[in-house]
């Protein structure tokens, strides 16, 4: 978020919790992208602040964490203290989490496979409804042929991220026998390493599709200690998922922090699984 904009969300997550009955002195910005997570304190809750355009998807994120909880499965859970929805304050959608301090040590790939095991059992319990990942995939084919929004991407990069979206997400089209609930963006970013044990949080992208499109956002040495796996599959979801991220970053409205670097980036993972995967 700009400055502005910035400062708009803290006081609306400030407010909220503290209308809330929960004690705060200091707001740190823990992550500022399109939405801002932040940590309040003494209360020592995570606020998740985002545009009221996003609100669906936010009340869409508290249904998922509130019945994964009940399943037991491996989640930041949301704040006991308050009752679990969505608040509206001033143009923004705000949901209340539990905070988990960060442990420094990484993520053994063993424990990460294991953590995916317990959170894939936990999911396939849910009945509830979720897109499919090809609908992101259509989502962000949309994004990247339309010149318009993504002006600065060349024709040559553009015609990749195209190609590549269009052709293997036209592959999983027909063929979801072996499809589930999944966490829909379970990159290392998005599992924590806490006192509780490794927990994933950013919830909203719960969708449906194979495990592989899990594991394919994971670190590469994690699907070999996962039963099962199809890792020709994992390879072509890694080149859909680096498609659709690039699809994101080149938007003009995007905010992802150090952008410049991460649209380099993106093409690059693009055109490196493709090349895994036998379609370079």
């Amino acid at each position: 978020m700009d400055p502005s904009e910035l400062g708009r969300a803290v006081e609306a997550g400030r407010a909220t919790a503290s209308q809330l009955g929960l004690q705060v002195d200091d707001a740190f910005v823990v992550h500022n992208s399109d939405r801002v997570a932040l940590h309040l304190s003494p209360c020592d809750v995570l606020a998740r602040v985002a545009p009221l355009g996003h609100l669906a998807d936010s009340e869409f994120e508290v249904e998922v964490a509130r019945r994964l909880a009940d399943a037991d499965a491996p989640v930041a859970e949301l704040e006991p203290r308050v009752e679990p929805r969505v608040h509206v304050r001033d143009a923004f959608a705000i949901s209340l989490w539990t905070y988990y301090a960060p442990v420094g040590r990484e993520i053994a790939p063993t424990a990460y496979a294991e953590v995916f095991l317990r959170h894939h059992a936990a999911l396939r319990r849910l009945d509830l409804d979720a897109p499919h990942f090809t609908d992101r995939v259509a989502a962000a084919l949309r994004e990247v042929n339309d010149r318009e929004r993504s002006t600065e991407l060349s024709d040559r990069d553009r015609e990749l991220v195209s190609d590549t979206l269009g052709g293997l997400g036209t592959a999983f089209s027909d063929d979801r026998a072996g499809d589930q609930l999944l966490h829909g963006e379970p990159h290392p970013g998005n599992l924590l390493n806490t006192r509780r044990g490794p927990l994933f949080v950013d919830l909203a992208t719960c969708c449906r599709g194979p495990v592989e499109f899990d594991l394919a956002h994971a670190p590469e040495e994690v699907a070999a200690h996962y039963p099962g796996a199809d890792h020709g599959l994992i390879h072509r979801c890694r080149a859909l998922n680096w498609a659709m991220f690039s699809a994101w970053r080149w938007r003009r409205d995007d905010q992802m922090p150090d952008r410049s670097h991460w649209r380099v980036e993106g093409l690059n993972r693009v055109r490196a699984a493709l090349d895994r995967c036998g379609r370079g």
